[in-house]
Formats: structure tokens, C-alpha cells, sequence
């Protein structure tokens, strides 16, 4: 049947609408089958002509991508002049729609300034590398140094860079594989920093030492390394055998490390201190490092040999103990000692006989301790007794404890070794059931040889003495002429007179004395011989001390009266003592050999040898002044 009129003529009209769909579908089809090869055809041509720039590493410093139609040029232009030529020669490229120009120039910037930073499995660089060098060759560098991570480049080429900057920023992104997400390295002029979390301790240990030799011509400037964080962290100390400290496991800060360190050197009095500690995170929160390590120093302090060891939040005591009564002291210092967050852990000690019985006294510069054991509170007073007399300008500290075991006579021996340690400069008594050592440094030379002697006859019997006492300085040596003429001008310098009825050294004598004393250090060969004095007619005579006045007694055949008439007697009158006959006068030539006497003792005292100085035997006669004279 043939169609209405109306509608045969509205399908004549219209009917061609209905080839647009497959039309467009059409056109798509071949647009996307065909926009691919453009894009690579004018990629490929962008390329050619990115070729023929060259910075002047020899690399070139255009770079093109394409994107559809579109041609994406990046990099540094040399000038103004050739970036223009660059996008003119790209924008006259065939098919090509667009040129979007990302295209700098370069320039001189300051300060100088590189920096990378890791994230998951790429290191993203930025800000500026050196125009001299391509951008190829300096990424071969820092891969070289990152093989596990891939590059995404975003610095861009300027002038200005220090010499040798390519070793210094390879330098610092190698620390990169050590860090973690986050970790970020950078290059500012001559100044290297770094900042981030190392992934482990043995990491964490070989940046530190890293940085410490940075490469030549640069130096580091803001290092903030955080220690990787541990699940088991631990601390221990360990005293061994001779009094040794041994630490293993972590501390929370490289400054707490060292302030660990001292202490221990402290406890360890002289032993050796093996720190084999690292720093690492992971202490419990709320747990005060500091308080943890001086109350774990304060058990070790109470242990002979054993250790003291924290982990899993306890503190744990073993080995043995320092003597029987440290057991209840370890117990109560773990009940009252431990910071907040830390709990007593096991306690496992043996108490032992004290073998060897050991006492020490050390002299330092402005400090006296006593330590080590004695053996009962008696003995302790005795001993420090002898101390406090000899060493009152230093500060004396006693840290002694009470022990069984010590020998009969050790009270006797300290006794005896004390005033030669306090005629040392420095050094110390360290004495072993009985056998007493002696070192240190004097002041001079004869006083140190003469140490030992005076040490030998002062100890009781069956104790051996071992003395080391060397010389502060070696005494130095003059010719004989300058020893001659350095007397006689020091003996020169003043009159040596003492005060009448006096045996006392003045102030005005010790200058000739300490020179002549000197001259006597220095020249061995030096014989001195001391002429005293007496005083002038009518003055005061030099006396003895007298002796205490005693009170009479009544003869031993005679009782004291009993009966009532003995009682009711009368009393005789008292009859006062009878004065004391005055002692005789010392003669002059008493005087004048006592006050020679005291001369030459001050200068055995500061130095001079025993067989230097002497006693001049003659009359004083009308002699007022000691005489120092030179032995022919």
C-alpha cells in the first residue's frame, strides 16, 4: 500500500539526519584508531628538534612529550633567543595543534640550593642542579648511589653550584636508603643537612658515621636523625672481674648515651668501661630514662660481679654480692628507687667471703676518698682519724662499708701509709688482704725516692709493701758554673735571721729557701752546708716547753687520820710547792745548731737530696744570720 503524501514527503526531506550517528561513529572510530600515531609522529618529530639543543654538558636541554595533538616542551633555555627559536621550529611542526611551553631560562641563583626526598620506592629531587652539568650525568650519579629507588627529576638547571656539587649531592642522596619514608636530604651552597627516622639501628649507626667525614669542601649543617623504634628495648650493666663496667643494650639519645658513660666511669673508680650500647627508641612511655639508669648504676654499686638488667619493664639483679649486707639493700632500693612505669624484677644473689680484703685510699686534686671495706665501725674512725689531719685543705669522702675478714693489723698499716700518701701530689693506697701498693706522683725527686723507704719502715710485720712513685716533672740540670752563680745569688737575696727566742721560720726566709731548694733539684752535684745563729746578749733565751706542774703526794707510809681527835685537830697550814728550779739557759751554740737544724729540714722537705745539705759544725761567735754557705 502506498504511503500518505505528507509522510513520503517529510522522509524525502529529512530522511538523510539518520546517516549522522553512523556518521559520527564513524569519525570517532577513525579519530581514535589514527590519534595515536600522531601523537607519537609529532612526538617523534619534537624530539628531532630537542636534538639539536645542547647545553654544555653535551646533553640536550629541550625536552618534549606529546599529549594527543598537543606538544608539552619542558627544560632551560640557554636565552631568550634560542627558546623562542625552539618553540617557533615546534610550533611549525605538521598536524601539531598546540605548544605548551614549560620552558625557563637560566639563570644564576643563590643561594645554591638541591634537595631529595624518599617516599615509598622513588626519590623525588628538587630545586636546582648545576647548568654545567647534564641532567643525564648527574642522575647517573645519585641512581648509582640509590639502586633500589627510581628518580622523578624535577630539578631544573642554574648557574651558581660550588665546585664539586655532583659529589656532594650523590653523597647525600646515598644516606637516603637509610631513611624512611619521609627521609629528605639537601645540598645548600657548601652546607649539607639532612632530616628523618633510619629504618634500623645498624642504619641509624652508619649514618652517624657518615656525616661525620662529609666529602671535601663541604661541611654539615642541620642533622635530625631519629633512632628507629624497637619492640624489645633493653638496658644492662655488667661489672666483671677487676671492677670493669660492660653496657649492652640501647639508650634513647646519643647525650643520654654519653651521660651514661660518664657515670659509669665514675663507678668503675679507674676500670676499664666497655660501652656497647646503641641508641634506639622503644622505653615504655612514661618511663624517665634518667631515673632508670641512676637507680640501675646505684644496684650495680652493690654487686662484686653480676649484672643488672632491664627488659620487659622489670629491673633484675644477679651475680654476686658486694658483701652480706648488700642483699637488703638491693631489695629496698628496688621497692623505693625505681621511677614510675617500672616494676622489680628477680633477685639472685650470693654473698661470698671477701677474698682479696681490699681497701683503697686515692688522693686527687682537691679531693681525698677512702673506700673499699673495713672491718667494724672502731676500725673506720681509726682510719679516717689518720686522714683528716693530713689532708685538710682537700674534701674527704668516705665511702667504706663494713666487712668481716679483714687482717688483725690493716688499721695499723693504713696508719702507716697515710702521711707518705700525703706527701705525694697525687696517687694512692690500694691494699689486698696484706699486701699494701703504693703509687702516685711527688713533687720532687728525692721526696719520691725517699717514699718508699719511709712506707717500708712504718708497716707492721708480715706486710709487703710495692711503691711506684715517679716525679711530677723531671728535674732539670744546670752546669756547674750556673748552679755556683745561682746560689750565691739566691743566697744573697735577704738575711736570714730568726726572732729572738724564736725557732719559728718567718715569711721573709721562704723565697731564699724554695730558690735554694730549687738550685738543689736541679744541680745533683749541689753541697750545702747550714751555719745557724745565736741571739744577741739580753734577749729572750729560747726554751723548752715545761713540763706540767704535778701535785705533791703524801708518803706512802702515811694513812690519813681517822679518829675523832685526828678529826677535831687543828690543820696545819698548807704549805705551798716549791717553786721549780729555772731550767739552764741553752748556750749559744745550742741555739745556732737548732735553728741549722730547722733550715735544713725545710729543704730535705722541698726537695733537696739527703746527701746535699749538712750542718756546719763551728761556733756562731758574733754571727746574726743563718749562713748558707757551698760546700769546696
Amino acid at each position: 500500500m502506498p504511503l500518505p503524501a505528507d509522510l513520503a514527503l517529510r522522509l524525502r526531506r529529512y530522511g538523510w539526519l539518520a546517516g549522522l550517528p553512523l556518521l559520527a561513529l564513524a569519525w570517532g572510530g577513525a579519530t581514535l584508531l589514527a590519534a595515536p600515531g600522531i601523537a607519537a609522529r609529532i612526538e617523534a618529530e619534537g624530539m628531532g628538534v630537542a636534538r639539536t639543543t645542547q647545553d654544555s654538558g653535551g646533553e640536550p636541554w629541550l625536552r618534549v612529550a606529546a599529549q594527543g595533538r598537543d606538544l608539552v616542551a619542558r627544560g632551560e633555555a640557554p636565552g631568550e633567543a634560542e627558546r623562542d627559536a625552539v618553540l617557533g621550529r615546534l610550533a611549525a611542526l605538521p598536524g601539531l595543534r598546540r605548544v605548551v611551553s614549560e620552558v625557563g631560562l637560566i639563570e644564576a641563583v643563590s643561594p645554591f640550593a638541591w634537595a631529595a626526598e624518599r617516599t615509598d620506592r622513588a626519590v623525588v629531587i628538587t630545586g636546582s642542579r648545576p647548568a654545567e652539568i647534564g641532567r643525564h650525568a648527574l642522575e647517573v650519579q645519585i641512581a648509582a648511589a640509590l639502586p633500589e629507588l627510581s628518580l622523578d627529576d624535577a630539578a631544573r638547571a642554574a648557574r651558581g653550584a660550588p665546585p664539586d656539587f655532583a659529589a656532594a649531592a650523590a653523597f647525600a642522596a646515598a644516606r637516603l636508603g637509610k631513611l624512611g619514608r619521609g627521609g629528605r636530604v639537601s645540598v645548600t651552597d657548601t652546607v649539607i643537612s639532612a632530616s628523618g627516622e633510619a629504618v634500623d639501628v645498624a642504619a641509624y649507626d652508619a649514618l652517624r658515621s657518615a656525616f661525620a667525614e662529609p666529602p671535601r669542601g663541604f661541611s654539615m649543617g642541620r642533622v635530625e636523625i631519629l633512632p628507629p623504634s624497637v619492640a624489645d628495648f633493653q638496658f644492662a650493666v655488667e661489672r666483671v672481674s677487676g671492677g670493669g663496667i660492660v653496657l649492652t643494650g640501647y639508650t634513647v639519645s646519643e647525650a643520654a648515651r654519653s651521660e651514661i658513660r660518664k657515670q659509669a666511669e665514675e663507678l668503675a673508680e679507674g676500670a676499664f668501661v666497655d660501652d656497647r650500647t646503641r641508641t634506639a627508641r622503644g622505653l615504655p612511655r612514661g618511663v624517665e630514662p634518667k631515673a632508670l639508669v641512676s637507680a640501675m648504676l646505684k644496684l650495680v654499686g652493690l654487686v662484686q660481679r653480676g649484672r643488672v638488667g632491664f627488659a620487659e619493664g622489670r629491673v633484675s639483679v644477679s651475680g654476686d654480692a658486694l658483701d652480706g649486707q648488700a642483699v637488703g639493700e638491693v631489695e629496698a632500693l628496688l621497692r623505693a628507687e625505681l621511677p614510675a612505669g617500672v616494676a622489680a624484677g628477680t633477685v639472685d644473689l650470693t654473698v661470698k667471703p671477701l677474698s682479696p680484703y681490699q681497701v683503697a685510699i686515692r688522693r686527687e686534686a682537691e679531693l681525698v676518698s677512702v673506700s673499699g671495706h673495713l672491718a667494724d665501725a672502731e676500725m673506720r674512725a681509726r682510719v679516717m682519724a689518720a686522714v683528716r689531719p693530713r689532708f685538710f685543705r682537700e674534701r674527704i669522702v668516705d665511702r667504706t662499708r663494713l666487712g668481716a675478714g679483714a687482717p688483725a693489723d690493716l688499721a695499723a698499716a693504713l696508719e702507716a701509709a697515710v702521711p707518705v700518701l700525703a706527701t705525694l701530689a697525687s696517687g694512692e693506697i690500694a691494699v689486698a688482704d696484706r699486701a699494701l701498693s703504693l703509687s702516685g706522683t711527688s713533687l720532687y725527686r728525692e721526696s719520691a725516692a725517699r717514699a718508699g723507704d719511709a712506707l717500708r719502715r712504718g708497716l707492721p710485720p708480715g706486710w709487703s709493701a710495692k711503691v711506684a712513685v715517679e716525679p711530677r716533672d723531671p728535674p732539670p740540670r744546670k752546669s756547674p758554673e750556673s748552679c755556683r752563680d745561682g746560689f750565691e745569688a739566691a743566697s744573697s737575696r735577704v738575711s736570714l735571721r730568726f726572732e729572738a727566742g724564736s725557732l719559728a721560720l718567718t715569711s721573709a726566709m721562704y723565697p731564699t729557701l724554695d730558690a735554694a731548694a730549687a738550685l738543689a733539684r736541679a744541680c745533683p752535684g749541689l753541697r750545702i752546708t747550714v751555719a745557724g745563729h745565736a741571739d744577741p746578749p739580753g734577749a729572750k733565751p729560747v726554751k723548752p716547753a715545761e713540763p706540767a706542774e704535778a701535785k705533791p703526794e703524801p708518803p706512802k707510809d702515811e694513812k690519813p687520820a681517822t679518829s675523832k681527835a685526828a678529826k677535831s685537830a687543828p690543820k696545819p697550814a698548807p704549805k705551798k710547792p716549791a717553786k721549780p728550779e729555772p731550767a739552764p739557759e741553752p748556750a749559744p751554740e745550742e741555739v745556732a745548731r737548732a735553728r741549722a737544724q730547722v733550715i735544713a729540714e725545710y729543704l730535705l722537705q722541698a726537695g733537696a737530696g739527703m746527701d746535699q745539705v749538712s750542718i756546719a759544725e763551728e761556733p756562731p761567735g758574733e754571727r746574726r744570720t743563718i749562713l748558707l754557705a757551698l760546700k769546696p
